[in-house]
């Protein structure tokens, strides 16, 4: 079985990580299998990935303040979505997968996959589309994937929906206004495989990590960092404020974190003394979550499956802006007592924040809250594989285009 992982990446980690997870199941589980991931994150190469997944890196796009997009070098977008799409078609016909499996983007970024998912669907390829739980809000995602053409692709080319998440928690695609026909023929395709479950990775040789992890600490990740500013601003103000706060904190920067921000942090942590430590970046973030005595996090997708996997309290600032969906996540979370939030809208005092980084080592682990099949959806997806590798003489279920 060779399966074609498609991951756009043009903002933080998570497109990366999640399809990580998926490859290394994927292997671990279906004998003989393959996966190559192709991936614009600009720090693909620092991830280490198992016997049976390479990586496929893309010319990286960039996605700026006001929504838009820019190149990640000197080259017009133009031209570097042209390599991309270059690179996606070379990487397909070279592999010939029988699977593909694209992450969010129906179409693909400015519609990059779109050649491929045409010649795949001709060859006879079963193409999934795998989405998180939480998309956005209906009134920002259905004009954006109107725009995109998303619905169209998706009922076009793909035999399978998979939602990495749970109904119960959230329908993503349920807030999109789609004719009763369009509705049930997405909805026969649509499967909820619960959460990606994570596991501790191989460590690498020359693993190290600091001395606080050692000793009781609570873990602050803002994810790449790149919009995480917010939640670090807070986190120190709060060990400024409250010299009480029972744990010291690390805090992973992200490799995507400002560097002049960062650098008025380093002035303020190193003020702390040994209350507040930092790193930029762990590839193995996992060993940390799991030594914690608690994590604070903004509420991505892969934080909150790790912490449901490691089983760790945590507080959740989410942010809103350019999207809500880790505020609709992490708020349906709350309301099943798995986490506690906190909005910034309700305030920010540094206090509001101490008070919670006392009480997180003794809130409730969210394995306290029986949610039937939260962590089942790497085993789903293994399923599902088996499945589809079985099915290839099957006649396409895809809607006529």
């Amino acid at each position: 079985m060779r399966v074609l992982i498609y991951s756009h990446d043009t903002f933080g980690l998570g497109h990366l990580r999640r399809s990580r997870a998926i490859a290394h199941a994927l292997v671990a589980t279906c004998p003989g299998a393959r996966a190559v991931i192709v991936s614009g994150s600009p720090v693909v190469d620092r991830y280490a990935f198992a016997p049976g997944v390479q990586a496929v890196r893309l010319p990286p796009v960039t996605k700026l303040p006001d929504g838009s997009y820019a190149s990640g070098d000197t080259s017009s977008l133009a031209d570097t979505i042209a390599l991309r799409k270059t690179a996606l078609s070379r990487t397909a016909e070279t592999f010939r997968p029988n699977v593909v499996i694209v992450d969010k983007e129906p179409a693909g970024f400015h519609g990059e996959m779109l050649p491929v998912l045409e010649r795949e669907a001709a060859r006879g390829t079963k193409l999934v589309l795998g989405l998180r739980d939480v998309l956005d809000e209906a009134d920002r995602l259905a004009p954006e994937w109107e725009r995109k053409g998303a619905v169209e692709a998706m009922d076009r080319f793909y035999d399978e929906i998979w939602v990495y998440g749970l109904g119960r928690i959230h329908e993503p695609l349920a807030g999109l206004a789609l004719a009763p026909d369009l509705a049930r023929r997405i909805g026969d395709r649509l499967i909820y495989t619960g959460y990606l479950r994570r596991d501790l990775p191989e460590a690498r040789a020359d693993r190290s990590e600091p001395a606080m992890a050692d000793h009781p600490f609570l873990l602050v990740t803002p994810g790449g960092g790149g919009d995480g500013a917010g939640l670090i601003d807070w986190v120190i103000a709060a060990y400024e404020a409250d010299p009480a706060i029972p744990l010291p904190c690390l805090i992973a920067f992200g490799p995507f974190l400002d560097p002049a921000i960062r650098e008025g942090f380093d002035r303020r942590i190193a003020a702390l003394g040994q209350r507040v430590a930092a790193i930029t970046f762990d590839s193995e973030i996992e060993f940390l979550m799991r030594k914690a005595a608690g994590v604070v996090a903004m509420g991505g997708y892969n934080t909150f499956c790790e912490i449901l996997s490691f089983d760790r309290p945590a507080v959740l600032v989410p942010r809103t802006e350019p999207r809500r969906e880790q505020a609709i996540r992490a708020l349906a979370a709350e309301r099943l007592g798995l986490v506690r939030v906190l909005m910034e809208e309700d305030g920010r005092a540094p206090q509001r924040m101490a008070e919670a980084l006392r009480a997180l080592p003794a809130q409730p682990a969210p394995s306290r809250v029986v949610v039937p099949g939260l962590l089942d959806g790497l085993d789903a997806v293994a399923h599902r594989m088996r499945h589809l590798g079985c099915q290839e003489a099957e006649a396409p279920r895809r809607a006529m285009s």
